[in-house]
């Protein structure tokens, strides 16, 4: 599939037990999203780190204990793959936001 080739930033972090991941579609990185009140910061410090395919990255989600995910591809991919409920997805003008936490 075409679709699958897009690349998208991921950051994984260790914080004592947990496997942090941010991943973001590349095109929003760095951007402010706004709807109504909400300000949505897809900050650089936080979502910009390696490259990757988005398979990398639903690899990655499946190891990561918290996801943080925003964009467009990546969500909507992590969807088809089972790892997150279309509706657990936070709109933010159109662009949709996805949290995973495993306990």
């Amino acid at each position: 599939m075409a679709s699958m080739l897009t690349d998208v930033y991921v950051n994984v972090r260790k914080q004592g037990n947990q496997t942090v991941l941010a991943t973001c579609d590349c095109d929003i990185c760095g951007k402010t999203l706004r709807d109504g009140e909400i300000v949505f910061m897809v900050r650089e410090e936080f979502y910009k780190g390696m490259k990757v395919t988005v398979e990398e990255a639903l690899e990655l989600c499946k190891h990561s204990t918290i996801v943080n995910m925003v964009g467009k591809c990546i969500v909507r991919h992590a969807i088809k793959a089972g790892l997150v409920h279309p509706d657990a997805i936070l709109n933010i003008n159109g662009v949709p936001h996805a949290q995973i936490v495993k306990i």
